[in-house]
């Protein structure tokens, strides 16, 4: 039999033993007080669009979560902010990831998104170019550094027979070098959607190869060691929003692609819906950690290990950290 304290009717004492329940850690929710806020960078490609989603979703806002954007063309430029710890979360490819995480301890909290399909190698239609072995004597505009510049110029060059000096590396940003094509000031591009949708839909160039065929190329979420440490409630409802986005994707997607969209016009891109729905379709959004992460990222890491761009492979129990996303979709 329950005994009552002087005073109380049962509901206001069920009513306080189970706020002690929730303060003694039986499925307490942190407040939205309790929240940090994220200092979010993204990449204006198509990579970054998922998260540029995510900040005009509300979704960030639900769970309680504030934040500041930090936007840039490329995902390695937003990890060079996190390595001077101007950022605190972005999302970038393996290779970038590596490089991050070997100078500046940076950890991967999920793989946000597959975006193989979104990568080309493309060249002047003008040029009659057909393979990558025909880039040999030719200038190539290349965001030097990139996850995507890497993979050219490591595996899918070399596979061709083509070694630095065998062509004219550009260093480029890719959201220039759709002008420098029709500028004919390059020969070829190595570059992401929305930029290749683009230079194909106005007729400046065609595809060589696609990443695709190489590398599915999985896009992670990284955070800097500091802020994962003192905020893991904001990482994991962060993670939630997430999956959200995930279900927007997949259910939703004129929804997403309209905020997209208006992105890009309101820079100024002149491109139709239907090439720019197509160039989102490339995009495969989905929280996780795939049982073929590791192997992938090891093989990565031992490329930029013989090429002299890291000392050492990372500790991967210590760059992924895989948890917060088992507690976030619990």
């Amino acid at each position: 039999m329950t005994i009552l304290k002087k005073g109380m009717t049962r509901r206001q004492y069920l009513g306080a033993t189970g706020a002690g329940m929730l303060a003694a850690g039986f499925g307490v929710r942190p407040s939205m007080a309790d929240m940090a806020t994220v200092r979010q960078g993204y990449q204006t490609n198509m990579w970054g669009m998922p998260t540029y989603y995510l900040l005009r979703s509300g979704l960030l806002q639900k769970h309680g979560i504030k934040f500041e954007e930090f936007a840039v063309p490329s995902g390695n430029l937003t990890m060079q902010q996190m390595v001077a710890r101007q950022v605190d979360m972005g999302t970038y490819a393996g290779p970038s990831f590596i490089i991050g995480n070997q100078k500046g301890g940076l950890v991967a909290i999920a793989k946000i998104e597959y975006v193989g399909k979104t990568a080309r190698v493309m060249a002047r239609k003008d040029l009659g170019l057909k393979t990558v072995a025909d880039l040999r004597g030719k200038k190539v505009a290349n965001q030097t550094g990139s996850s995507t510049g890497n993979i050219f110029v490591d595996q899918i060059a070399t596979s061709a027979g083509l070694h630095k000096g065998d062509y004219q590396e550009i260093r480029m940003n890719v959201n220039d070098m759709v002008a420098a094509l029709a500028a004919k000031t390059v020969d070829a591009m190595v570059n992401v959607e929305p930029y290749n949708s683009i230079a194909e839909a106005e007729g400046l160039a065609n595809t060589l190869v696609d990443y695709y065929k190489f590398d599915k190329l999985p896009v992670f979420m990284a955070a800097i060691p500091e802020f994962v440490e003192k905020n893991p409630d904001t990482i994991v409802a962060y993670l939630k929003a997430w999956l959200e986005v995930e279900k927007d994707f997949k259910n939703h997607p004129d929804k997403v692609a309209d905020v997209i969209y208006s992105f890009y016009t309101s820079k100024g891109y002149k491109m139709s819906k239907d090439t720019f729905t197509k160039a989102l379709s490339r995009v495969e959004v989905g929280p996780g950690w795939p049982s073929d992460l590791k192997p992938y990222m090891q093989h990565h890491a031992e490329v930029l290990l013989k090429n002299k761009k890291i000392k050492a492979i990372p500790d991967w129990s210590k760059a992924f950290r895989e948890d917060f996303l088992k507690k976030a979709s619990a």
